[in-house]
């Protein structure tokens, strides 16, 4: 392997673990990427192609839990659409004002949106918290599969044949 692709490889792993809890990179993705480019330039001779076969359906179903839990959480709570959209828009805004904007910012959003459409502060409360445990809960579940996917490849790579 040259050290070029290795380079890009880790450093595509790496900007995959930080995405995992940014929503504006697509971290279990760039992870998925940087492993298989590593197997690719290995010619899959110590990651097999079965072991990036799983790596890739741990990828889709991490992908499908980020959306799913934040939307189960607005949903149970009975989140109209304005809130599910105010969520939405509260990441993308929060994302200009770091940490603490991506923290707060479904939240605030979920609730104005929330109130908007039905003028109960109470409802507008229990929608933002419902919201934002969904995206709490799909992060940490999307990060539990991003790093079960790097201990798959590593124990797949050192303990082939």
């Amino acid at each position: 392997m040259t050290t070029a692709f290795l380079i890009l490889a880790i450093v595509l792993v790496v900007i995959g673990l930080a995405g995992t809890v940014l929503p504006v990179l697509p971290g279990v993705p760039l992870i998925f990427a940087g492993l298989l480019l590593i197997a690719y330039q290995d010619g899959f001779s110590k990651v097999g192609v079965v072991t990036i076969v799983i790596l890739g359906v741990l990828a889709v179903i991490a992908v499908a839990v980020d959306y799913v839990a934040a939307m189960m959480g607005a949903k149970r709570a009975g989140a109209s659409r304005l809130a599910i959209i105010g969520a939405t828009l509260g990441t993308v805004f929060g994302l200009f004002l770091g940490i603490f904007g991506i923290i707060i910012g479904p939240f605030v959003g979920a609730a104005v949106g929330e109130f908007i459409a039905r003028k109960d502060a109470l409802q507008a409360g229990k929608v933002a918290l419902a919201t934002w445990l969904g995206i709490v809960v799909g992060i940490a579940a999307k990060l539990g599969i991003a790093f079960l996917m790097v201990g798959i490849f590593v124990a797949s790579y050192f303990l082939s044949r």
